[in-house]
């Protein structure tokens, strides 16, 4: 039957958006020009054992689609996950910034925000020590703008000019192309001992921020100093914040392990399912706002990307909350076509002269047109503005939308008629900085401490964390080959901090210390630790948004796994059932409870607390397993509350565990022992078990 046609626009003819609507079989599998076909399982034949012939138009179309299906994947940032939402503004900000997004209290403005590790490929996985991109696409009143942050604040390099280089070194070997995500082996560790601005970013990275527990549970940083520019023109300088509102929380390397193993799409498949569930995540937006005459005093150089300013010495306002509250609808479409440029900014924000941001207003652009075919990615749905969009820029490789009319040019003087005219008082100006100097290749002396904030960082860790990060650098070096880059960065740790370099030094087992690496500027002692920066100190106050994984058998007690799931439900967390088999259990009282999880696809790596409840009829069977022992050895040695019954004491024993419960092992054979244990929860681990299962 008859298609018909209409216009959303209701123009004819002038190339507007139009949609299909269906009067007959909308089951027909047509090609892609709308054809019906036939036959979708044998192709045009010359005889039924002949040749096949080129007219076939139903199969040529599909080979053909089906060899350009695959993109170039992004050099880095290639493994995303994203999903759309808004940002609600707080309050009226015209005082620092004329941007339209920010100026109505409560307003929302629709947002688009891609997740994505650095290093590895597209079929890497997720929880690779690695930066974390967080890349926010706002559809402002006044065009797009992308806020491209990652989840730690500072970079490797300071100029951009070093960045193919970052990536090479960090990337698989080129001549043997491995290892995959992961920047354990000697090319990295050869560039960043040879790149003493690195040292900064290198603590992070060794640190637990490298390892996020979920999406949800991380900062975000636009790490640039960038600019504010109101309506009379006054300028300030900004760094942009993303603050998790459930917290931040990491793994520990073990976990990241093994949860790789378990399930590499650990943190798709959590903001898949919070998003789906209606848990949805949301972030505050926080501004740290200071004038030139901060920046002139500040004992680092704003412009240096390898520096923070921290939060004790301009606080940071927060000034508005992002929400994810859908899914994409076509992960290709959207989550991979869209296309983010730090160069996008609207009227009220700018750009400052770091020359790593400087940079990458290039690159980004460039690698857009490489990744999406051509100049038109802009009109791509995902990556179109959702205000007025009016110019002169026409053709190209798909282009969707030509200027339409006589006049594809300007100046011209075709009166109304003509298209849109440059508009001087709403239209985007640069802040007019002063700019002079000589033509030159040179780096900056501001820019040569790469040592002081290095150890600010180190020093304001707990002594878990700082921990962790010597255990980081131990692995990372031991994957090394070569016994001169292992001592080169040594020498780099003995400008940080000398417990560190011996720590590091003796878990490597160099024979001897190396000289401490020659530095361009001696290290600061006097930097005031930053509580800040560490994960520990600024966790959360509730179990909200996390997993406890209930590992039941049959005839497992029916009240206590009732007042466990209230228990849960009641402080905004999720249970999951993990049972021998996927059919689940019958409890106490003869009632079925299905299972989330079989035991040996459901480790405790993916839940972050337990609960252990067998029976008395089937926890010999359960002790006598080797998948339930690791069960519980894992949650144990990952530092874990552990929720138990007594029946579960067997288990324990058979683990080898029954001399070594501790605070964080928490007996619940009563429904009200529940509570109890999900107030202990959250604290989200048991770190006063650590050095007993840690001792390497």
């Amino acid at each position: 039957m008859a298609e018909r046609f209409t216009y959303k626009d209701g123009r004819a003819g002038k190339g507007g958006e139009y949609h299909q609507e269906e009067t007959g079989d909308q089951h027909t599998l047509t090609t892609q020009q709308g054809c019906p076909v036939a036959d979708d399982q044998n192709s045009l034949r010359a005889g039924a054992r002949g040749p096949t012939l080129m007219e076939d138009h139903v199969m040529r179309e599909k080979i053909f689609h089906f060899d350009h299906e695959r993109i170039p994947e992004r050099v880095v940032h290639a493994r995303g996950y994203g999903a759309h939402g808004y940002f609600e503004n707080y309050e009226c900000l015209s005082d620092i910034t004329s941007a339209d997004l920010f100026q109505r209290p409560g307003e929302q403005t629709p947002v688009f925000t891609r997740f994505s590790t650095v290093a590895g490929n597209k079929g890497s996985f997720d929880l690779a020590r690695d930066v974390r991109g967080f890349a926010t696409k706002f559809y402002t009143k006044e065009g797009n703008w992308d806020l491209v942050a990652n989840n730690i604040p500072v970079f490797f390099i300071q100029d951009a000019m070093k960045f193919p280089d970052l990536v090479h070194a960090a990337k698989q070997e080129p001549d043997r192309a491995f290892p995959q995500a992961q920047t354990a082996h000697d090319n990295f560790w050869d560039f960043s001992t040879l790149m003493p601005e690195s040292m900064h970013m290198l603590m992070w990275i060794m640190s637990d921020r490298a390892i996020p527990r979920s999406f949800r549970f991380m900062e975000g940083f636009g790490v640039h100093s960038f600019r504010l520019v109101n309506a009379q023109g006054e300028m300030k300088f900004v760094k942009f914040h993303w603050k998790p509102k459930q917290g931040l929380q990491s793994v520990v390397w073990n976990e990241a392990l093994k949860i790789n193993g378990a399930d590499p799409d650990y943190h798709r498949r959590d903001l898949w399912h919070a998003i789906q569930s209606g848990d949805y995540p949301e972030w505050e937006l926080g501004l740290q706002v200071f004038d030139e005459e901060f920046a002139e005093k500040f004992d680092f150089d704003v412009l240096d990307a390898t520096k923070i300013i921290p939060e004790e010495e301009v606080p940071v306002r927060k000034v508005g909350k992002l929400v994810l509250n859908r899914m994409v609808d076509n992960f290709f479409a959207e989550t991979e076509q869209v296309a983010f440029c730090t160069q996008n900014i609207v009227p009220g924000i700018d750009h400052s002269d770091d020359p790593l941001l400087q940079g990458r207003n290039f690159s980004y652009l460039d690698t857009q047109l490489k990744r999406l075919g051509g100049p038109n990615f802009t009109q791509i749905p995902i990556n179109a503005p959702k205000c007025p969009m009016h110019h002169f820029q026409q053709d190209g490789h798909m282009a969707m939308q030509n200027p339409i009319g006589r006049s594809n040019y300007e100046p011209n003087s075709w009166g109304d008629g003509g298209g849109p005219r440059e508009n001087p008082e709403k239209g985007f100006n640069t802040y007019p900085s002063h700019v002079e100097g000589d033509k030159q290749r040179v780096r900056s002396e501001t820019f040569s401490d790469h040592y002081s904030q290095a150890r600010q960082f180190y020093k304001s860790q707990t002594q878990i964390e700082q921990r962790h990060i010597a255990n980081a650098f131990v692995f990372e070096l031991s994957k090394c080959e070569r016994l001169d880059i292992r001592e080169r960065m040594v020498s780099h740790l003995l400008n940080i901090d000398d417990d560190l370099a011996n720590e590091v030094a003796k878990g490597l087992g160099l024979a001897e210390m190396p000289e401490a690496a020659e530095a361009a500027m001696p290290t600061r002692q006097d930097l005031k630790e930053s509580p800040k920066l560490s994960i520990l100190l600024n966790g959360p106050d509730s179990f909200k948004g996390r997993k406890v994984g209930l590992l039941l058998t049959n005839g497992a007690d029916s009240g206590i796994i009732d007042g466990m799931k209230q228990a849960i439900e009641d402080e905004g967390a999720e249970m999951k059932v993990v049972t021998p088999t996927i059919g689940g259990i019958k409890d106490s009282v003869g009632r079925h409870i299905p299972a989330d999880e079989k035991l040996d696809g459901g480790p405790s790596v993916l839940f972050d607390a337990v609960v252990v409840v067998p029976s008395d009829d089937e926890i010999d069977m359960l002790a006598k397993d080797a998948t339930a022992r690791d069960f519980v050895n894992d949650a144990f040695s990952h530092c874990k509350f552990i929720g138990y019954v007594s029946q579960a004491n067997k288990l324990f024993a058979s683990a080898g565990l029954d001399q070594m419960l501790d605070k964080g092992c928490i007996p619940v054979d009563d429904p009200a022992s529940a509570k109890t244990f999900i107030e202990a929860c959250r604290k989200l681990r048991y770190w006063e078990r650590e050095p007993a299962v840690d001792q390497f």
